[in-house]
């Protein structure tokens, strides 16, 4: 009962619409009229501009990141039962009641999920290789995927518990069903990257 507990908080947490009440109160647009249509932080960005974006992503962050922190640090869960409530804010945030069960990309509240539970170390990892793709990629939800996706390194190098790959591999699920769409148009290099590797010196 305990564990049921802090996975419904930590869904309901997840499931609370910052951005889409942001741009309503805040700005008086609907988010969702602008760019992929898609209720998260960067059609925040589109309607708002840079301020009021990153306001968004560090509310999508701490809807992941409290929930998930309390639960690890305050109430002492751990393995598998943290492993749930970790994923819990993720599956609210794409699948929220306030929305009728849609929601966001789940990008922000993945980043602060792994704050809950290592602090700075995985959304440290995870921010550089989303980074590295996205300067070198030119479809941002491969970038996104492959990102999420090459977390698996950091855990093996370090050894970190079984319970944790399955907060990963959930994680990347439903990055993977939420990108699905854009995940149907090819990736490329960009055109700087092509333009350096081209005049590089043949071996």
């Amino acid at each position: 009962m305990h564990s049921l507990f802090w996975i419904a908080c930590a869904f309901w947490c997840g499931s609370l619409t910052f951005s889409v009440w942001l741009g309503k109160i805040v700005l008086h647009q609907d988010i969702r009229a602008y760019g992929d249509a898609n209720p998260g932080a960067a059609n925040v960005f589109r309607a708002g501009g840079k301020g009021w974006g990153w306001i968004a992503i560090l509310l999508e962050m701490l809807k992941g990141a409290v929930p998930v922190g309390l639960a690890n640090f305050g109430a002492g869960m751990t393995d598998w039962s943290l492993a749930a409530i970790a994923l819990a804010p993720i599956v609210g945030h794409a699948f929220s009641p306030f929305l009728r069960f849609k929601g966001g990309k789940t990008i922000a509240v993945s980043l602060g999920i792994w704050c809950g539970l290592t602090l700075y170390q995985v959304p440290s990892v995870l921010g550089l290789l989303w980074g590295s793709y996205i300067v070198l990629l030119t479809n941002n939800s491969w970038s996104t995927v492959l990102g999420v996706a090459s977390l698996i390194v950091y855990l093996l190098l370090s050894a970190a518990p079984v319970w944790l790959w399955g907060v990963w591999l959930g994680n990347l699920l439903i990055v993977i069903w939420k990108h699905r769409t854009d995940l149907t148009q090819p990736t490329a290099l960009r055109p700087w990257v092509k333009r350096l590797l081209g005049n590089a010196p043949a071996s």
